[in-house]
């Protein structure tokens, strides 16, 4: 029997824009169980992307309770979710975010250097050459294209060894051909290493191979969020 390595609990966020207050996510709860592809899915506007942050820690709830890996993360200061963040997750956005001063190997570096893992260069060259982007190794993220940068993000994210990755529309900024490379890397590395993949995405070919579908609509959960 799985573990829940993920669980919220009747999460809301909402904002003040003005004089009136708007709901983003109403209610919502979820349970993932550790080695799970949930693939998040919804219009543009339904909640994917708060309800990602919310999970992964990025963001914090108007209200409602968020446990990863059996610890209580909603009320953390920053100084102390950081480090928990560093070391159970790995992000991977859809604009890639990797630091423009530094090279793809240093890129993926990064985060285990902020561990002071020994280890860090190597890691990286390992998944680096994993990737196939060895090469383009000394290569700074303007020097790359879209789907070498992201290949580089997908590497920064796992090399902590995470139990969790979180990818907010992975490919959203990629053509058809590298869009199928990502999904197809990341369901290779999703295996090998049994991570939890929790993905937002509206594209109904990735959601088809995910283990579950959670539905957004206007915030709340629609249907049963179950498996396919």
């Amino acid at each position: 029997m799985k573990n829940a390595i993920l669980e919220a609990k009747e999460l809301k966020k909402t904002y003040i824009i003005g004089d009136r207050q708007e709901s983003i996510l109403d209610n919502v709860s979820v349970t993932i169980d550790e080695g799970e592809f949930v693939v998040i899915s919804g219009s543009s506007g339904s909640g994917k992307t708060t309800l990602l942050s919310l999970l992964s820690g990025l963001d914090r709830p108007t209200s409602g309770r968020v446990m990863m890996a059996g610890q209580d993360i909603t009320d953390l200061s920053e100084d102390r979710l950081a480090p928990i963040r560093n070391e159970l997750t790995g992000f991977v956005f859809q604009a890639f975010h990797l630091v423009p001063s530094l090279n793809a190997l240093e890129n993926v570096m990064f985060p285990a250097e902020l561990r002071h893992d020994k280890e860090a260069g190597r890691k990286a060259a390992d998944l680096l050459k994993q990737v196939g982007l060895w090469p383009r190794r000394l290569n700074y993220p303007h020097q790359l294209s879209g789907g070498e940068k992201q290949r580089v993000a997908i590497c920064r994210a796992l090399i902590n060894e995470p139990k969790l990755i979180f990818a907010d529309e992975p490919t959203g900024n990629l053509d058809s051909e590298n869009s199928n490379a990502i999904i197809e890397l990341m369901m290779t590395l999703h295996r090998e290493r049994s991570t939890t993949l929790v993905m937002a995405t509206h594209s109904r070919e990735v959601a088809e191979i995910a283990d579950r579908i959670i539905r957004l609509h206007d915030g709340r959960l629609q249907g049963s969020g179950g498996q396919t």
